[in-house]
């Protein structure tokens, strides 16, 4: 070995001597703090939620289901997540989407229908009188929804909603319906399946008329919408085959019918449930109960200058029993206003 070599071993050793162990680490530099803080920023899941008592909820909620050294620990196949449509994951007001497109519908159909033209609930819309969902008793409502939907396909469904929808807008935000989309539930929705979830949008809604946009406005498939649907029929002519919507609801997906059109389409119960209405707490119940580790929200529409502002005075959305219901089941009450940085 030359004396060159001993020497800088010698003096290798001897400031690993004298000097503290931490004096050959890297000592961060004002880059990397900005680094450090732009991974910090990119690392948030929900950077549309205000730091909150929701958002932290959220966070330890989905923390702990997919810890497996957490006994609150839950398996990936069982990470079942449902979402109300209307008011919780898109705009509602000033009028159910829905109920705005099978207006328009009727309007479309008339000329073909002209003894609608002395006949209720369709005279009223045909002349103007009624024009919104609070204007029509629970029969009219139904109705309507047979008269635009019996002895179609729901392929024909789907292609007619698609076709509204490509040229609707919302009256008050001049925006298109499928752009009032809440930013922060498209985010929420994209971090549960990331971390292994599965989700659905469990609707009173028509399930072939949200089947339309589900997928290119929340990245939920078709087959992920359980929603309010007729009676089919199976058709076979010549060498075709098809199904046809009978003019006989098979069921209106709100209120207790949820937990059990979950029942039947998944087979499994969720661990987190989110709505914004009374008819919405059913879902929330089922998904909560006994002392299984879950979470269920609620949006309160409290955003006057944003969105709307609304709860338990209006004909669209109603929360009256649900806030208290939150308190004690324990349920999340999201604040628009002040629990979310951006709504759309």
């Amino acid at each position: 070995m030359s004396m060159m070599i001993k020497g800088y071993i010698a003096l290798f050793v001897l400031a690993s001597v004298l000097m503290p162990s931490t004096a050959f680490a890297l000592r961060p530099t004002l880059a990397d703090a900005n680094q450090n803080t732009s991974d910090q920023v990119a690392l948030d899941p929900l950077p549309s939620w205000n730091e909150g008592a929701a958002k932290t909820a959220i966070i330890n909620f989905v923390a702990n289901v997919t810890n497996t050294s957490s006994p609150n620990y839950v398996e990936p196949a069982e990470r079942i997540a449902t979402f109300d449509n209307d008011g919780t994951l898109w705009c509602e007001y000033p009028d159910y989407v829905q109920s705005l497109f099978m207006l328009d519908r009727i309007r479309d159909m008339a000329p073909e229908h002209p003894e609608w033209n002395d006949t209720e609930p369709f005279r009223s819309i045909l002349s103007g009188e009624k024009f919104a969902t609070s204007n029509f008793s629970a029969i009219e409502s139904m109705q309507i929804y047979v008269a635009i939907s019996a002895n179609l396909t729901p392929e024909e469904c789907i292609g007619l909603a698609s076709d509204w929808l490509s040229r609707s807008n919302n009256s008050e935000l001049g925006m298109p319906h499928t752009s009032c989309a809440y930013k922060p539930m498209l985010e929420l929705m994209s971090y549960l399946r990331d971390e292994g979830f599965k989700t659905y949008i469990v609707t009173g809604g028509d399930e072939d008329f949200v089947r339309s946009f589900s997928e290119e406005a929340y990245a939920i498939p078709p087959e992920q919408v359980i929603g309010s649907a007729f009676k089919l029929q199976y058709v076979e002519n010549n060498s075709s085959c098809y199904l046809v919507k009978l003019p006989d609801i098979l069921v209106i997906n709100d209120g207790q019918e949820k937990p059990k059109e979950i029942g039947q389409n998944i087979g499994l119960c969720p661990i987190l449930a989110y709505g914004n209405s009374d008819g919405d707490i059913p879902m929330l119940k089922f998904a909560t109960r006994g002392n299984r580790y879950s979470l269920g929200l609620l949006n309160c529409h409290d955003d006057p200058v944003r969105e709307f502002a609304y709860d338990n005075t209006t004909a669209v959305g109603k929360l009256d029993k649900g806030l208290a219901l939150a308190v004690q089941w324990g349920w999340q009450v999201v604040s628009m206003k002040d629990d979310w940085k951006e709504i759309f």
